[in-house]
């Protein structure tokens, strides 16, 4: 997926409906400086807008990934290669996060060992040994909180009852016994309690850690 190519392909279906980067900031809730940076390929539309984006240029997403317009001769090749580029794109951004989690993890648990080494080693009074783990404690346990977050959002959780692929709410995950990313809750889809694992992407292909 050339974001390069992308941007391009934005910039000249916007001429063509005769909108300046203004008038199509304006008609997505946006700032032009958003539009900018798609056309000269520095980031893509998000998600939650693309629809009206494709609407308002008059184009299909499948145009806008491809960066042209796709005919009906071309159309179910071009359809399966765009989702192919889609899923993996989604698993890499997912294993990136994941990858983020560990070594945040890592981060906290070595910052509350330092603080109670600190605490430890120094000559200090009792309340100031004491504040040096308090706070070394809190500082884990805020790292611990983004990583839930990071884990919840990243990927998503399969039912091994009825196979469906779901995120969760932070809290359920937070509350749920857990063996490494395998997490024991209730699958809103069946609604049964399983062992759900983390998987990178949201469909029947999706690649287990």
């Amino acid at each position: 997926m050339d974001q390069i190519s992308i941007g391009k392909f934005i910039s000249e279906c916007r001429k063509e409906k005769h909108m300046t980067q203004a008038a199509l900031a304006e008609k997505l809730g946006i700032s032009d400086r958003a539009v900018s940076k798609w056309e000269t390929g520095r980031s893509m539309p998000d998600a939650s807008i693309m629809l009206d984006l494709c609407e308002l240029l008059g184009i299909t997403v499948n145009d806008l990934f491809n960066a042209r317009r796709i005919t009906m001769d071309n159309y179910k090749e071009i359809a399966e290669k765009t989702m192919l580029e889609l899923r993996q794109r989604e698993e890499s951004t997912a294993r990136r996060m994941l990858t983020l989690e560990i070594v945040l993890s890592f981060i906290s648990c070595f910052y509350l060992l330092a603080m109670i080494l600190l605490a430890t080693l120094l000559n200090l009074p009792d309340w100031a040994r004491a504040l040096i783990i308090v706070g070394g404690s809190a500082g884990f346990m805020v790292g611990m909180c983004f990583c839930m977050k990071i884990e919840q959002e990243a990927g998503y959780y399969a039912c091994p009852n009825c196979g469906k692929r779901y995120v969760p709410k932070y809290f359920t995950v937070f509350m749920a016994p857990h063996v490494n990313r395998t997490r024991y809750m209730r699958c809103p889809h069946c609604d049964k309690r399983g062992w759900h694992r983390k998987v990178l992407v949201g469909n029947e292909d999706s690649l287990e850690l």
